[in-house]
């Protein structure tokens, strides 16, 4: 298994710089290899001219952006739902189950609303590409925190009833989401558009807006990484080993939501990312959370920067297809055979 474990992280290492310079050939305006090579070439040695300005601007400012943006995403959801899964012991947990996305895409949906009828259209068209990923974030914590209220029974956390205050929180959320498109018919198109997620128009404001979340979110669940294998056995096992379950829990929740949180703020609702990747690396390398976690957010980096390559570049004439729907497509089979227990590996 250990040998195993290896290839497959050396593999996944391998992969992630090839995908990043692959998919950076995709998109409207057509490029060749040696021309991406080029750009690339300018920008790691530096005071070597591209030959074309434009081009320069395609591949770094448009598309490598682009790039780093959905892999950092992608690591985001597949981490949070290993952590879900692992704290939760339910292999159908995913970053949506505790309605941290719902928070996100009401708190984006709100924002939009308001920008349309409060603020005017004039500060919305200034000030909106940046409110709009602040307000999702704020969402999806308010979510995490009115999940965690609800789920604490005499002052500690009990996954049964955080599964259930996420269900609850999750479909309160969606109805008042409905509201408010109801309410402006004029903002449906972009709360629709939004929710399904997308990477359009993200550039290295939204990484650079993303990463400190993403840092602060990565930092508790390293460090309690190796708790996740205790809390895998049980909540009472987790207590005689001596385990503050409610603290590692609480510590760990928090971190997954930021993941959530930020990766939903700079790109919308992009579902099945953290539901099918931990389930596929565990069917190659085992349940130890360790590997499990530094696997699972490579591949998951991986599998949202081609979902979005196939995004971009699936329609003609340049149109797009929201990044979501694509995720969807693959997830949704996946979770169909996970229901109904064909992988008894994923259930270990």
């Amino acid at each position: 298994m250990e040998k195993r474990r290896v290839r497959a992280v050396a593999v996944l290492f391998f992969l992630v710089p090839v995908s990043v310079f692959a998919a950076c050939l995709f998109g409207a305006y057509d490029t060749s290899v040696a021309q991406v090579y080029d750009v690339f070439k300018s920008a790691i040695l530096g005071g070597v001219e591209s030959s074309e300005s434009s081009l320069s601007y395609i591949v770094t400012d448009l598309r490598l952006s682009r790039v780093c943006l959905s892999f950092l995403v992608g690591m985001s959801l597949a981490v949070a739902g290993t952590v879900y899964q692992g704290i939760l012991r339910n292999p159908l947990a995913d970053p949506f189950t505790l309605g941290v996305s719902s928070g996100a895409a009401f708190g984006a949906s709100l924002a939009i609303f308001s920008g349309s009828t409060v603020l005017g259209a004039g500060l919305w068209l200034k000030f909106g590409s940046l409110f709009l990923p602040l307000a999702a974030l704020a969402g999806a914590m308010a979510a995490l925190g009115a999940v965690l209220m609800l789920g604490r029974i005499g002052g500690t956390l009990r996954r049964e009833t955080m599964v259930l205050a996420g269900i609850v929180v999750a479909t309160f959320l969606s109805a008042l989401i409905s509201l408010l498109k109801s309410l402006d018919e004029d903002s449906v198109t972009s709360i629709v558009f939004w929710i399904m997620g997308s990477f359009q128009g993200r550039g290295w404001e939204h990484v650079t807006l993303f990463l400190p979340y993403f840092i602060a979110g990565m930092i508790p669940i390293i460090y309690y990484s190796r708790e996740l294998d205790i809390l895998s056995l049980g909540e009472t096992q987790a207590r005689h080993l001596g385990m503050d379950v409610s603290r590692v829990r609480l510590f760990l929740l928090v971190g997954s939501g930021l993941l959530t949180g930020a990766a939903v703020a700079v790109s919308g609702i992009i579902g099945f990312v953290g539901l099918i990747v931990p389930h596929l690396v565990r069917m190659f390398q085992g349940a130890e959370h360790r590997p499990l976690l530094l696997s699972s957010s490579l591949l998951g980096g991986l599998l949202l920067v081609w979902s979005d390559v196939i995004a971009r570049s699936l329609l003609p004439g340049g149109e797009e297809l929201p990044v979501g729907v694509v995720t969807a497509l693959l997830g949704g089979p996946f979770f169909c055979i996970v229901l109904r227990g064909g992988f008894r590996g994923a259930r270990s």
